[in-house]
């Protein structure tokens, strides 16, 4: 009688494994998927997706980060793509889809030579050696500006926002990015994005979006009777509710006559009264409070003329107190002169159905507000998006002080560059610095396709060019020719491009790195973690990767 062997099993029931090759092919295969998805956005002439949510809520957008978030994606190696796109918003705002894209192609050329039997720790060293060479590369080849360079400045917001939804008004627009990151930077040139205030309105055009020396945000006045409008307003700005809290102590009071209830009362009102005379005393015109306005004393503030709003949120009350140079007071007894911030203006305006506090005209503001207005909703929102990638870079620009020119220049250069720096190596790794320098190709590659022009004659073009030692030669996609990217104001700062690089080729090393993928099943309403496909890119009716 034979032996029969007890099959062991180390991993729950329902638990799925793929392992070594497979493991590597299904995970490279989801990384292309999700830059497959972005690529068509990339560039001047890139096309928006519609990403319609389980509650039928509809955005339309042409921004890699949100794509990719509104998604909801599942594959996990799909979510390590999403956290480079994530990477390269935090840091410098914009940059997205390149980050996105690159990544997916450094997948790509992996496979290949994988297939070659390149050991996947050889590919990941010369990966880690190419991307070192190319940020010097990035580095040398980038130009210096200061904040003086209004107009390269103002190029660089533009050319964030070509292509986007906000691109008919790329003039206007770009010149309120410029101008507010301007107000905003320290004198050593560091600038808080936290700083600048993007409020959105639907109503009126594009046009009519403006830069405002202060802080915009939703509250109204108190009180009926208060003025709608302060001129050269002396602001207070109080973290402390102006009401009478309970004690700390538990006390009861007994109270058996009618007189001794109206003591009572009148003390109350003595005390809500006081707090409100400290205010005044102090010159203040303007209440912002953080936290909540007794009814009794707004009719005080009332009484005295001052404008108040309660309940502000933290964040707007720093941004206030930046903006007016005001200090924010959690004691009234403390409250100064000094204390007090000033505006030129403050007052309540009506924009469709909500009221709004307006601060205006402050002195020195170190916090302002972008207004945006648009036909729709969906109009809004995007020029909201396209705004924050054009302040991310026109801030990174001010802050690193270096830039280089877009159109697929640089991409050209560093492929160019790497593969003669892959020719002082020696041994397998110069395969993986060739499959690198091929990578950098997409991005100009993607940006003709996008352009529904040819690529290959394009390419080779442009690399003709590049051989001449045309450094800035880049492709316009509005006529088809080869043309010198900066002297068309095509800009962006270096920090877009070093960033998108140093996390494309970590993340794809990380994930060139895994042969072995254990997904355990999910509890029982969730199903598997991972469908047996792999190809979890949920979210999306019809859209099966």
């Amino acid at each position: 009688m034979a032996n029969q062997v007890q099959p062991i099993f180390i991993l729950p029931e329902g638990t799925q494994r793929s392992v070594g090759r497979d493991a590597q092919r299904n995970n490279i295969m989801a990384a292309k998927a999700v830059a497959e998805t972005v690529r068509t956005t990339l560039g001047p002439k890139g096309m928006d997706k519609m990403i319609v949510d389980s509650l039928g809520d509809v955005t339309v957008t042409n921004d890699g980060v949100t794509i990719l978030e509104e998604m909801q994606i599942e594959h996990p190696s799909a979510k390590m793509i999403v956290e480079v796109a994530k990477t390269q918003e935090s840091e410098v705002g914009d940059g997205t889809t390149t980050a996105v894209v690159i990544a997916g192609e450094l997948m790509k050329n992996a496979e290949s030579l994988l297939d070659q039997d390149v050991h996947s720790a050889v590919i990941a060293r010369g990966y880690r050696l190419a991307a070192d060479k190319a940020l010097e590369v990035l580095d040398n080849m980038s130009e210096k500006i200061t904040p003086k360079d209004e107009n390269i400045l103002k190029q660089i917001a533009m050319t964030a926002m070509t292509g986007k939804g906000a691109e008919y008004a790329k003039e206007k627009l770009s010149e309120l990015a410029v101008k507010s990151v301007k107000l905003i930077a320290e004198d050593n040139n560091s600038v808080d994005m936290d700083n600048i205030k993007i409020e959105k309105r639907t109503g009126g055009s594009v046009e009519d979006s403006e830069l405002i020396k202060g802080i915009v945000f939703d509250k109204e006045k108190v009180h009926a009777s208060m003025p709608r409008l302060v001129k050269n307003a002396k602001i207070a700005l109080v973290d402390k509710e102006i009401e009478i809290k309970k004690t700390e102590v538990d006390a009861k009071i007994e109270i058996t006559s009618p007189d001794q209830l109206q003591a009572f009362l009148d003390q109350e009102e003595k005390m809500l009264k006081d707090m409100v005379e400290k205010i005044s005393a102090s010159g203040a015109s303007v209440l912002i409070c953080q936290k909540g306005i007794d009814d009794v004393a707004q009719h005080f503030l009332a009484k005295k003329g001052i404008y108040a709003v309660r309940r502000v949120s933290d964040s707007d009350m720093k941004k206030i107190s930046k903006a007016t140079s005001g200090n924010v007071v959690s004691n009234l007894h403390d409250l100064k002169k000094n204390d007090l911030g000033s505006a030129g203006t403050v007052e309540e305006r009506k924009f469709g159905d909500d009221e709004f506090t307006f601060i205006t005209e402050c002195k020195n503001p170190k916090a302002v507000t972008i207004l945006v207005r648009g036909g729709t909703e969906h109009v809004t929102n995007e020029i909201e998006r396209a705004l924050t990638d054009a302040v991310g870079d026109v801030s990174a620009a001010i802050k690193e002080g270096k830039v280089v020119a877009g159109a697929g220049a640089p991409e050209v250069e560093l492929s160019i560059a790497l593969r003669k720096y892959a020719e002082s190596l020696s041994g397998r790794e110069q395969l993986a610095v060739h499959a690198f320098a091929n990578s950098m190709e997409i991005i100009p590659r993607t940006l003709i396709e996008n352009a529904g022009l040819d690529p290959i004659d394009i390419m080779t073009d442009l690399k003709a060019a590049h051989a001449k030692k045309q450094r800035w030669a880049g492709v316009d996609v509005f006529t088809g020719k080869i043309t010198d990217s900066w002297k068309k104001g095509v800009l962006e700062p270096l920090k877009i491009k070093t960033q998108a690089i140093s996390s494309a080729s970590e993340v794809a090393v990380m994930i060139l790195r895994i042969d072995d993928v254990i997904a355990s099943a999910g509890s029982k309403d969730k199903g598997p973690a991972m469908p047996p496909d792999m190809g979890g890119m949920g979210g999306m009716p019809g859209m099966g990767m």
